[in-house]
C-alpha cells in the first residue's frame, strides 16, 4: 500500500470513529405531553405516563426528557403549547378530543399518541381503528357508539318518571355530535326530552345550571371531554346544590358528589400511552399501531350523593356497580 493511500485511511477512521461512537450511545428520546387542566387535575395522569415510561426503561434525565404542559382546556390554549413544543420533541402525547384535533391540525412532522378520544375515526384522525394512517393513533375514549344511550338508560332505572333532561357540553368539542347522536336515537324511545346546554369555559358553569332550572329539567348527562372533566368537582357540587341527579363519564366526577358514572379508566389509558411510545421508539409507525378501545367500563354510584337528593338507587344497578360510595 503506498504512503499517501495509507495516511488516508488513518485519516478517515480517526474522522469516523467519533461518529461510530457517538451512534453506540442511547438515544435520549424528547416526549411533549400537553394536558388540558391543572398539575392537579391532570398530575396524576401525567405521573403514571412517567411512571409506566421508566418501567419500560425510559428515565427522566437520563434516556429521556418528558415535558409536560398543564394549559387551560380550550383550543387556543392547547394549540399553543403544541406549536412550543414542537421544535424541540420526537414525539407528542394529547389528550381528549380537543387535543387530538389540534395535534391532527398543527403536529405532521412527529409521532403523535392521542389518548381518550371520543370517535377518532368520526372527526378524522385516523383512517381507521385497525388502520390509522398518518403520524397519529392511541385510544378511544368511547368502546362504541351506544355508551351515551347507556348513561341516560341509567339515569331513567334510577328515576322511572324522568322526561327532561339536561345535556351538559362544551361548546365547540368535536366530542359533542357523536355523543348527541347516541342520545338522541335513545330519548324518544324512553320518552325523555333532552335539552342541550353549552359551555365555553368554566366561568359558563353557574349559569348553565341556572339555566337548567329554568327549563325545570329533571335530570343531567354530562358529555365527556377535557373542559368537564377538569371541572369534575364543581359540576358534581352544582348538581348536588341544584338537586339535578347526574350521570357522568369519569369516576372523578363521582368521587367528587355526581350521583353515578359509566366510563373508562383514564389512567389506565396512560399506561396504553406508553406502550405506544415505547413501540415507537423502538421502530414502529403509528399508521401501523391499530387504535384500541377501552377494554372494560366501571361503574361508580355514590350513595351520600343519592340519599341527599331523596333518591333509592335500585338493587339491580347497585350490583352492577364497580364501586358504591358510601
Amino acid at each position: 500500500m503506498r504512503r499517501r493511500e495509507f495516511m488516508a485511511l488513518i485519516g478517515g477512521a480517526a474522522v469516523a470513529w467519533p461518529f461510530a461512537l457517538r451512534a453506540q450511545q442511547p438515544r435520549k428520546w424528547r416526549i411533549g405531553d400537553v394536558l388540558g387542566g391543572t398539575q392537579e387535575t391532570m398530575g396524576h395522569l401525567a405521573k403514571e405516563l412517567a411512571q409506566r415510561l421508566e418501567d419500560l426503561g425510559y428515565v427522566q434525565g437520563k434516556n429521556l426528557t418528558l415535558l409536560n404542559r398543564f394549559v387551560p382546556p380550550e383550543e387556543e390554549a392547547i394549540e399553543d403549547a403544541i406549536r412550543s413544543l414542537l421544535p424541540n420533541i420526537d414525539l407528542l402525547v394529547v389528550r381528549g378530543t380537543i387535543g387530538g384535533v389540534a395535534a391532527k391540525k398543527l403536529a405532521s412532522s412527529v409521532p403523535v399518541i392521542f389518548l381518550s378520544v371520543g370517535a377518532p375515526v368520526d372527526i378524522g384522525l385516523v383512517e381507521s381503528l385497525a388502520h390509522p394512517g398518518g403520524n397519529m393513533t392511541g385510544t378511544t375514549f368511547e368502546a362504541a357508539t351506544e355508551t351515551y344511550a347507556k348513561r341516560l338508560q341509567i339515569l331513567k332505572e334510577i328515576i322511572p318518571t324522568l322526561e327532561r333532561v339536561a345535556v351538559l357540553r362544551a361548546q365547540g368539542d368535536a366530542n359533542v355530535p357523536f355523543a348527541m347522536a347516541s342520545l338522541d336515537k335513545l330519548a324518544p324511545a324512553v320518552s325523555v326530552i333532552l335539552m342541550p346546554i353549552d359551555v365555553k369555559s368554566s366561568d359558563d358553569l353557574i349559569a348553565a345550571f341556572e339555566e337548567m332550572q329554568r327549563r325545570q329539567t329533571e335530570g343531567l348527562i354530562v358529555i365527556a371531554g377535557l373542559l368537564t372533566y377538569v371541572n369534575s368537582r364543581q359540576i358534581a357540587n352544582l348538581a348536588l346544590a341544584y338537586r339535578l341527579p347526574s350521570c357522568h363519564a369519569f369516576r372523578e366526577t363521582v368521587v367528587a358528589g355526581g350521583l353515578v358514572s359509566l366510563g373508562p379508566d383514564l389512567v389506565v389509558m396512560s399506561r396504553q400511552g406508553a406502550a405506544y411510545i415505547d413501540k415507537i421508539f423502538r421502530g414502529a409507525k403509528p399508521a401501523d399501531l391499530p387504535v384500541e378501545q377501552p377494554e372494560r367500563y366501571e361503574m361508580f354510584v355514590n350513595l351520600k350523593t343519592a340519599k341527599a337528593l331523596g333518591l333509592t338507587i335500585p338493587p339491580t344497578l347497585l350490583a352492577r356497580a364497580d364501586e358504591v360510595i358510601e
